[in-house]
């Protein structure tokens, strides 16, 4: 399984903006094959701070998920919402409880 964790800072007078993107693009993407988890969290101290956590079967899964219209046209629409750039990790969960 691969943990991908998308921080994200957000023009403060356009995190409402964001905040609707999120919550119209959520179900296409956990929908989208070989994702198995998504949330999204926000800074419990700087509001315009989101990061997304998604979990995904494999990196495989991931790519086709980065390299899908579904991807290309929510990034593009997310994109000029940033007030800085992204700062993107992928992490291999080696063990978790549920």
């Amino acid at each position: 399984m691969i943990t991908r964790v998308v921080r994200l800072t957000i023009h403060p007078d356009r995190l409402q903006e964001f905040l609707d993107l999120f919550e119209s693009s959520k179900s296409s993407i956990r929908a989208f094959p070989g994702c198995l988890r998504l949330s999204l969290m926000q800074d419990t101290s700087y509001a315009n701070q989101v990061s997304t956590f998604s979990t995904w079967e494999d990196d495989g899964a991931l790519q086709k998920y980065r390299e899908s219209e579904l991807f290309i046209s929510t990034w593009a629409k997310t994109r000029p919402l940033f007030a800085a750039r992204p700062e993107v990790y992928s992490y291999r969960v080696l063990s978790e409880t549920d």
